[in-house]
């Protein structure tokens, strides 16, 4: 079992920044992958950001490209991200999720596809 713990959510302004941060923990656990998801009201769970935990290659939704950077710290298993120049579009839950498991495939997009997942944490972002 991993239990991933988000941090940092709020109420900012547009145009403002947050940093929000994921602790996982457990035992005897592997990362292959950790990745930010985020979920409006009325709306599917979608994909913001990853990171793969051996190289550190990121990856981002084209919605947040250029404005957010996710970042991990391999010593404390924890994962960033910074999220810059907010909308209040950014508005929803964030999720952290974890890839523990070896994947055969990579499909960072897909919620399924990653083996836990933290409580949330609020994000709004006014106008």
């Amino acid at each position: 079992q991993v239990q991933l713990v988000e941090s940092g959510g709020g109420l900012v302004q547009a145009g403002g920044s947050l940093r929000l941060s994921c602790a996982a923990s457990g035992r005897s656990f592997s990362t292959y992958y950790m990745g930010w998801f985020r979920q409006a009201p009325g709306k599917e769970r979608e994909f913001v950001a990853a990171i793969r935990w051996g190289s550190g290659i990121t990856y981002y939704a084209d919605s947040v490209k250029g404005r957010f950077t996710i970042s991990r710290d391999s010593a404390k298993n924890t994962v960033d991200l910074q999220m810059n120049s907010l909308k209040p579009e950014d508005t929803a839950v964030y999720y952290c999720a974890i890839r523990s498991t070896l994947p055969y495939a990579q499909d960072l997009g897909r919620s399924g596809w990653y083996n836990y997942w933290g409580q949330g944490t609020q994000v709004t972002v006014s106008s």
